[in-house]
């Protein structure tokens, strides 16, 4: 290779090179005046026009905040939900086999009331108590309870009435006996008692007919 051509060669990688350098130059030199521009045009803002670009970011300010106060009380919402559904699901968890459980409740209180009439040994009448006791401490720690119906004014919403009868020691549309014992499971009703409401004093409403 003859020295002209290496000259010729040195001298192209030097143009390329200052055209690149002119070139960075240049870009920087259009940064510097769009900041300068935009600096500018903010210093030549009148006094209005500021205010309205701060009334502008305040509004978008309290928007966003109002997006992320909405957003955490909903959050909040979701939480307490699902809080109170996992309550509920542990509460009412074993109330399908709490409601299997209550015949067999209703039939050990039948043998434990056979069995105190005197015609079984005292043993088996206490046998059977233990065992209704037993049963019904471990199903009320669960959440179990007896509905209260005799004597109590008659409540469609826990009582089932099966037959009306005259009774002059107990006011009219109030519970005389229990025919079956009602049960809630941690406040909520799962069997209503099944009862017989009075009506009052017959014979009186009787003569009250006479005379008319």
């Amino acid at each position: 290779m003859s020295k002209i051509e290496v000259k010729t060669s040195q001298e192209a990688e030097e143009r390329e090179g200052e055209s690149v350098g002119s070139s960075e130059k240049d870009t920087a030199k259009s940064k510097k005046s769009g900041k300068e521009e935009r600096q500018k045009s903010i210093e030549e803002m009148t006094k209005q026009e500021l205010i309205e670009k701060l009334k502008d970011v305040e509004q978008k300010s309290q928007e966003n905040y109002d997006l992320y106060m909405r957003t955490y009380a909903e959050m909040e919402n979701v939480k307490r939900r699902g809080a109170k559904e996992r309550e509920e699901l542990a509460k009412f968890a074993n109330a399908t086999l709490i409601k299997e459980l209550l015949p067999v409740i209703d039939s050990l209180e039948k043998a434990l009331s056979h069995a105190e009439d005197g015609s079984n040994p005292s043993g088996l009448a206490e046998g059977i108590k233990l065992t209704l006791n037993g049963l019904m401490d471990t199903l009320e720690k669960e959440g179990l309870e007896e509905v209260k119906a005799t004597g109590k004014p008659f409540d469609p919403n826990f009582h089932e009435a099966i037959s009306q009868q005259a009774d002059d020691t107990v006011p009219p549309k109030h519970v005389i006996m229990e025919m079956q014992k009602g049960y809630l499971l941690n406040g909520r009703l799962i069997r209503p008692s099944m009862v017989v409401i009075s009506q009052g004093n017959g014979q009186k409403k009787d003569n009250e007919e006479d005379h008319a």
